[in-house]
C-alpha cells in the first residue's frame, strides 16, 4: 500500500475534548528542543494530516458550522500548520496552523441563524421578529409625524362654499335660488337647530364631541372595500366628512385621497373647534334635490329657515345623508329602479324612526316628546326647476341691481356672484301673477302673430306697480318669460310715454307758475303766476304756432315754426287746463310748457322720481307731450307721488340684505317733498276727471267703488301706448308698442300699432287701460276702498295762454248784451289773435298785446317739422306732435338707462 494512502492512526482520547486541547497545545508554543522526534505522530515524518478523533462526520460537522479544523497537532518536524495554520515551525516544533480563528461570532442581524441546522436556521427568532415590528413601527409613526407637520389645512373648496343667492317674496316665502349651480346657503353654527346636530351625532358619529377626529376602525373597513373592490362605505367621522366636502376637491375613492384625509383630519381636530367643523359638515353637505347646506335643504323639503325645523324634521335630513336618492320620498326611478317612491319612504321612515330612538338612546331626546314624533314627516312634493322662466328672472335682475346701486360696502356684481346673499324683496307673488294674468289676458284674446303677421309680431308689454306711501315695487311685468325675452320691459326700454307726461306740465304750472312776458329769461318766483287749472283758459285749436313766453313765434334751428296739432286734427275752443287733460288736448299743454319754461317742466318730472338722464335734454316745445323714455316703473312712482300727496319716495325692490346670518343691508325710508299737498291734491283731483268724466280719456280704467286717477299716453306714429294711474294704495304703470326683441338687430325700430290686435289704432285707452283695470281690480281685492283728500286751495291764478281770450270787463250798473262775431269790426277769421284796442289790455292774459308777428294759423300740412300727420283713431284720444329738435320719434335711439330699482 503506498506511504500516503496508510491510515493514519486516531489520536488518543478522540472527540471535541482531544481537537480542544490541541487547539491549546498549538497556540504559539514551538515543541520543546530535548524532546524525540518518536514522540510526534507517524504520519508527521511523512507529512500528512492527522484526522481528528471522531472521523470524517465530525470534520464535515465542523466544516458546516463554519468552524476551522483546530484539532490537528502540528508537525514535528515541519512547522507546517493544519488547514487554516501558520507556517512558521522549525525542526522540531509544530506552528499554530490548526488553531484558526476559533468559532464564529453572531452577526446583527442573526438570519439565516448561525448556530441552527437546516430548516431551523430559516426560522426566525422572537427577538428578530420582535425588533423588526418595533422598527417597522417607530418608522411608521415616524413617517406619519413627519407627513402630520408637513401637511397644512387646504382652504375651503371654493365649489364647496360657493352658494347660491336667495330671493324672497315680501311675504318671506322664497322666490327664487341664483348666482351658481349649487344651491347652497351657508348659515352661522348658531343658526343650527340643536336638534338637527343631535341627529347627525347619534345617527353617524356618537363620539364626535369626543374624538380626535378619526375613526381606526371605520378607515380600515373603508381601505378594505376599496382594496377588494368591493363597494366602498362609510366609517369616517363627521370631521372626516367635513373634510372631503369642504376642504379637499379630489373626491376619488382611492388609498390616497383617504390618508390624505386621514391627515387633514388630525389635524383640522386639533386647530378648528368642533363647533366649527360641525358647522361647516352641515353647510356643505348634499341633502338631495339639488339642496347642499341644511339651510338650503330646510327651505327645498320644508319651506322654511333650519331654525325652525322640528327634531321629527331634522332626523328626516339626518337620513337623507346617507344616500337622498334612496331616501328621499319623491324617488328617484330614473337614476335607479330601486328608489321608487314608495320604496324610499318605507326606508326613510324606517331610518327616521331609528335615529329618533338613537337619539333617545344617547340622551339627545326627551322620550316624552319623542313620542309626539309618531306620523312620518312628509316633505313639500318635489318642485320641478323653473330656474328663472316666467317673470322671476326680471325680479331677480331687479332687486339685484337695486341692491348693487343702494347698497354701501362695495358689493359690486362681482361679489354678489359669489353668492350667500339673502335677498329680501317686496314684490307681492299674488299681485305680480295678477299682473302677468291680465297682460296674458289681452295677448290671448287680440294679439295672433299667425293671423296677422304684418301687425301682431313683436307685440310686447311692460307694466309696474309701486306702493305710494312707502316706495315700494310691489308688482312687474317683464315680459313673456326672462329666458326668452331678455329685455325687462318694466325697466327701461326706450318707448316714449306720450301724454302721460302732461301732469308734470300741470304741477310745474301749479307750483312753479308761468313767466311774466314783460320781463326776461330769469326770473324769481315773485315775477311768476301760479296758474289755476281751472280759471285759466289756454287755446285747443289745432296746428297751434307756438310760441315763447313772451309771445314770439318759436322757431327750431332751421328757422321753422311749430305748428302743433291734436290727435284727429280736432280743434276745440279755449279750454281750461283740466278739460285739456281730459280731452288729452295737446296744444294747451305744448304752450303751457313754453310758458312755464321747459327746464322748469324737466325739473318737476325729477322732482316727482323720472330720471334725469332718461328725458330729452333739448328745450323743444314737444317735450312737454313726452317724447322721452322713463321707465314703467318710474312712471308708476312718479304718479305715486302726487297719489302721495306730494311726498316723493324712490322706488325700490330690496328691504333687506342678510349674509351668514347677519344683516348688511337694509332699506332707509327717505322722504322728500317736492310738491305741497295742495299742487299734489289738484294733480290728483284733474287726473280723477280724466278717469271719472264721460268724455275722459281714461274712463275704461274705472273700478266702482273706489276713487281711480290716471292719464293716457299714445305717442308719435301709433308706435306707443301708455296708461298710468293710482288709486291711494296702488300707482301702476302700463305700456305697450312692438319692437324686435332680438337685441343683435342693430337696425331695430319700434313700429306702428295700426291694426295691431285687429285694432285701427291702438291708444292708451284701448289695451293699456284694460290691463290696468283688470289688474288692479284684482290687486285691491279685498283691500279697504280709500278717498282721495280733497283737493287743497291753491293760490292760483286765471291765465289766458295760445291766444286765448279773456272775458271783457262787465259793468256792474248796466249789463250790456253779449256781443256776437258780426259785430266785431275786425273781420278777421281768427279775432283772438288780433291786439285788443284797449288800454287795460293784459300781457299774462293775452300775448297779443306785444308785437310778434307770425299767425298761430297754421297751413294745409299739419305740424311743421315733426308735427304728427292726421291719422285715424278713437275720438277723444291724443297723439303727441313730433320730435322737432331732439325728440326721438321712431324709437330708434334709446334714451337714459337702467334705474337699478
Amino acid at each position: 500500500m503506498s506511504e500516503h494512502r496508510r491510515k493514519p492512526p486516531q489520536p488518543q482520547g478522540g472527540g471535541r475534548a482531544a481537537a480542544r486541547r490541541a487547539a491549546q497545545q498549538s497556540s504559539g508554543r514551538r515543541a520543546a528542543p530535548g524532546r524525540s522526534a518518536t514522540s510526534a505522530s507517524p504520519a508527521a515524518s511523512f507529512g500528512e494530516e492527522e484526522r481528528p478523533y471522531g472521523g470524517r462526520a465530525e470534520a464535515r460537522r465542523a466544516q458546516r458550522g463554519g468552524r476551522r479544523r483546530v484539532d490537528e497537532p502540528a508537525a514535528a518536524g515541519h512547522g507546517g500548520g493544519g488547514r487554516g495554520g501558520g507556517r512558521r515551525g522549525t525542526g522540531g516544533g509544530g506552528g499554530g496552523g490548526g488553531a484558526g480563528r476559533g468559532p464564529g461570532r453572531k452577526r446583527l442581524i442573526d438570519y439565516p441563524r448561525h448556530d441552527k441546522d437546516g430548516w431551523r436556521r430559516w426560522m426566525p427568532s422572537w427577538k428578530l421578529v420582535t425588533g423588526l415590528c418595533i422598527a417597522f413601527l417607530g418608522t411608521l409613526m415616524g413617517a406619519a409625524t413627519i407627513a402630520y407637520a408637513m401637511v397644512g389645512i387646504p382652504d375651503p373648496d371654493k365649489t364647496a362654499t360657493a352658494q347660491n343667492n336667495v330671493y324672497y317674496w315680501a311675504d318671506g316665502s322664497q322666490m327664487a335660488a341664483t348666482g351658481g349651480e349649487t344651491n347652497r346657503q351657508i348659515i352661522a353654527f348658531d343658526q343650527i337647530p340643536r336638534e338637527m346636530m343631535n341627529a347627525v351625532v347619534s345617527a353617524e358619529n356618537k363620539t364626535f364631541w369626543k374624538d380626535s377626529g378619526i375613526d381606526p376602525r371605520g378607515i380600515g373597513r373603508a381601505v378594505l372595500n376599496m382594496a377588494t373592490g368591493e363597494q366602498t362605505q362609510g366609517g369616517s367621522t363627521i370631521t372626516q366628512q367635513y373634510v372631503k366636502n369642504n376642504r379637499l376637491n379630489d373626491q376619488s375613492q382611492t388609498v390616497t385621497r383617504k390618508l390624505k384625509e386621514l391627515f387633514i383630519s388630525i389635524k383640522i381636530d386639533t386647530e378648528v373647534k368642533k363647533p366649527e367643523v360641525m358647522a361647516g359638515y352641515l353647510n356643505t353637505a348634499y341633502y338631495g334635490r339639488g339642496a347642499y347646506g341644511i339651510q338650503a335643504a330646510a327651505r327645498t323639503y320644508y319651506g322654511k329657515d333650519a331654525n325652525q325645523l322640528n327634531a321629527s324634521q331634522c332626523a328626516f335630513l339626518a337620513a337623507l345623508l346617507k344616500g337622498a336618492t334612496y331616501y328621499d320620498p319623491a324617488g328617484a326611478p330614473e337614476i335607479d329602479s330601486k328608489a321608487t317612491a314608495k320604496d324610499n319612504l318605507e326606508r326613510a321612515t324606517k331610518r327616521w324612526r331609528w335615529i329618533l330612538d338613537e337619539m333617545v338612546k344617547d340622551g339627545h331626546l326627551d322620550a316624552a316628546e319623542r313620542a309626539k314624533y309618531t306620523e312620518f314627516p312628509m316633505p313639500d312634493p318635489l318642485k320641478k326647476n323653473a330656474q328663472l322662466s316666467g317673470q322671476i328672472g326680471y325680479l331677480v335682475d331687479l332687486a339685484k341691481a337695486n341692491f348693487i346701486n343702494k347698497n354701501d360696502r362695495g358689493i359690486d356684481s362681482v361679489k354678489l356672484a359669489q353668492g350667500g346673499y339673502e335677498i329680501h324683496t317686496t314684490f307681492d307673488k299674488k299681485k305680480v301673477t295678477e299682473l302677468e294674468k291680465s297682460v296674458k289676458k289681452i295677448q290671448d284674446e287680440y294679439i295672433d302673430p299667425k293671423k296677422r303677421p304684418k301687425t301682431d309680431t313683436h307685440v310686447q308689454f311692460g307694466g309696474a306697480s309701486v306702493e305710494p306711501k312707502t316706495g315700494k315695487i310691489i308688482a312687474i311685468y317683464g315680459g313673456t318669460d326672462a329666458t326668452k325675452h331678455f329685455t325687462n320691459n318694466a325697466d327701461a326700454t326706450g318707448a316714449q310715454v306720450g301724454s302721460t307726461f302732461k301732469p308734470f306740465v300741470l304741477a310745474a304750472a301749479m307750483r312753479d307758475g308761468v313767466r311774466n312776458p314783460e320781463l326776461g329769461k330769469e326770473q324769481g318766483a315773485e315775477d311768476r303766476k301760479i296758474v289755476d287749472p281751472d280759471k285759466s283758459r289756454y287755446s285747443g285749436k289745432n296746428k297751434l304756432t307756438i310760441r315763447n313766453y313772451d309771445g314770439s313765434v318759436w322757431h327750431d334751428e332751421n328757422g321753422e315754426e311749430w305748428q302743433q296739432v291734436n290727435d284727429d286734427d280736432a280743434s276745440y275752443p279755449d279750454m281750461s287746463l283740466r278739460r285739456a287733460m281730459i280731452r288729452s288736448a295737446n296744444s294747451p299743454y305744448v304752450q303751457l310748457g313754453m310758458d312755464i319754461g321747459i327746464p322748469q317742466v324737466r325739473q318737476a318730472a325729477v322732482d316727482a322720481g323720472l330720471l334725469e338722464n332718461s328725458l330729452v335734454k333739448s328745450d323743444v316745445p314737444s317735450f312737454s307731450l313726452g317724447i322721452s323714455s322713463p321707465s314703467a316703473i318710474r312712471m308708476a312712482g312718479a304718479y305715486g307721488t302726487f297719489a302721495a300727496e306730494g311726498e316723493q319716495r324712490d322706488p325700490y325692490s330690496v328691504t333687506r340684505v342678510e349674509y351668514q346670518g347677519g344683516v348688511i343691508y337694509e332699506h332707509e325710508d327717505e322722504v322728500k317733498r317736492p310738491f305741497s299737498k295742495a299742487v299734489a291734491t289738484n294733480v290728483t283731483d284733474v287726473l280723477r276727471d280724466v278717469v271719472d268724466s264721460d268724455e275722459g280719456t281714461g274712463r275704461k280704467a274705472r273700478i266702482p267703488g273706489r276713487d281711480v286717477a290716471g292719464k293716457t299716453g299714445t305717442t308719435d306714429g301709433n308706435k306707443q301706448a301708455w296708461f298710468v294711474g293710482y288709486t291711494p294704495q296702488l300707482s301702476t304703470a302700463i305700456d305697450m308698442y312692438r319692437l324686435d326683441d332680438n337685441e343683435k338687430n342693430k337696425d331695430r325700430q319700434f313700429e306702428d300699432m295700426y291694426g295691431t290686435g285687429d285694432q285701427p289704432k291702438i291708444h292708451g285707452s284701448s289695451f293699456p287701460s284694460r290691463i290696468w283695470h283688470d289688474y288692479m281690480t284684482q290687486a285691491l281685492k279685498g283691500e279697504k276702498a280709500i278717498d282721495f283728500s280733497k283737493p287743497g286751495e291753491l293760490d292760483g291764478e286765471a291765465v289766458w295762454g295760445g291766444g286765448a281770450k279773456s272775458p271783457e270787463p262787465t259793468p256792474t250798473t248796466s249789463p250790456s248784451p253779449t256781443p256776437t262775431p258780426s259785430q266785431s269790426p275786425t273781420p278777421t277769421p281768427s279775432p283772438s289773435i288780433t291786439p285788443r284796442p284797449s288800454e287795460t289790455c293784459n300781457p299774462w292774459e293775452d300775448w297779443t298785446c306785444r308785437p310778434s308777428g307770425g299767425t298761430d294759423q297754421g297751413g294745409d300740412q299739419g305740424a311743421t317739422n315733426g308735427g304728427v300727420s292726421p291719422s285715424p283713431s278713437e275720438s277723444q284720444e291724443e297723439s303727441s306732435g313730433g320730435n322737432n329738435g331732439g325728440g326721438n320719434s321712431n324709437g330708434g335711439g334709446f334714451i337714459g338707462g337702467s334705474d337699478g330699482t
